[in-house]
């Protein structure tokens, strides 16, 4: 809970920043550039660092099926946020979606497989991470040959996020066996592939909507190492209660929580910032600033 309130608050800061770039940055070190002279996405940048070694804390104690997907749980920290800095109230469909992250927390947390540290042999460990690598990283392949596709950019985030997150998972069991260098290295790899994840991310919010983005990110780097569990770190869902079908349900629950909740007009308004935040979704503003919006003023008749 605490590494994924820590995530949430710093990508939220982060996107705001992001969003005051231009967008002509997009998949470059430009935009790199660009951010680290704001001290605001600095800071942002350096809470979301403090949130993992919690998660490596958590790793330690669950397993990877149920600390990815409980990442989601950040959301419910963000829409406090919001409540608290905006003034605005969730909605109905909110408190749903809210419940919905809950059930399948708690519902992950009671069919979850037993923690492991074994991991795949042979061939199909490098040829999984290097496959999600190969495609984290093909918007920058793309931009060589002038090409670009908004899409894949926001599927290579969460793809990056997601070999981030089977990484952490690697961290944690060496420093369980107490091989410390590996633990380094495979942190340091971690580390490196979310940057690009992160940069993926910041130019998908540059072209793009916030109500598009977050949903896409969220749910792939959340299915995805859930999906690979049983194939790289032996967490089979065959050994939870009924063959892994109650936990397949939870999984299910929470992804479409945390994608509705993703979506929410308030937590838009309070990563992309008020204006952007309405020119993605009306449901945005508060019932008053609708109004305003809609009704004719006599200056905005005048011709320009």
């Amino acid at each position: 809970m605490v590494a994924s309130s820590l995530y949430s608050v710093g990508v939220a800061l982060q996107a705001l920043e992001a969003r005051q770039v231009h967008a002509g940055h997009a998949l470059r070190l430009s935009l790199f550039r660009q951010l680290v002279s704001r001290g605001r996405w600095l800071a942002a940048t350096a809470l979301s660092t403090f949130g993992w070694p919690f998660q490596v804390a958590a790793l330690l104690l669950a397993p990877l099926v149920v600390v990815q997907p409980a990442l989601a749980a950040g959301l419910l920290v963000l829409l406090a946020l919001g409540h608290r800095i905006l003034g605005e109230h969730a909605g109905r469909s909110e408190k749903l979606a809210m419940a919905a992250i809950v059930v399948g927390v708690a519902g992950l947390a009671w069919t979850a497989p037993e923690r492991t540290t074994t991991h795949a042999h042979g061939a199909i460990f490098p040829v999984a991470l290097g496959l999600l690598w190969l495609v984290a990283f093909a918007p920058y392949l793309m931009r060589l040959f002038g090409r670009t596709w908004g899409t894949l950019t926001m599927v290579s985030a969460g793809l990056g996020f997601a070999w981030g997150g089977v990484a952490t998972k690697l961290v944690a069991d060496e420093v369980a066996r107490g091989h410390w260098l590996r633990a380094v290295a495979w942190g340091v790899a971690s580390t490196a592939t979310e940057g690009v994840a992160l940069l993926s991310e910041m130019s998908a919010l540059q072209t793009r909507p916030a109500i598009q983005v977050a949903p896409v990110v969220f749910v792939v780097q959340t299915l995805v190492p859930v999906a690979l569990a049983p194939l790289l770190v032996h967490e089979h869902f065959s050994r939870t209660p009924l063959h892994g079908v109650p936990l397949l349900a939870s999984l299910l629950i929470l992804a479409l929580g945390a994608a509705f909740l993703a979506r929410s007009p308030l937590l838009l308004a309070l990563t992309a910032g008020g204006d952007q935040a309405n020119a993605d979704s009306g449901a945005a503003r508060s019932p008053s600033e609708r109004k305003a919006a809609v009704r004719p003023s006599s200056e905005a008749l005048e011709p320009s």
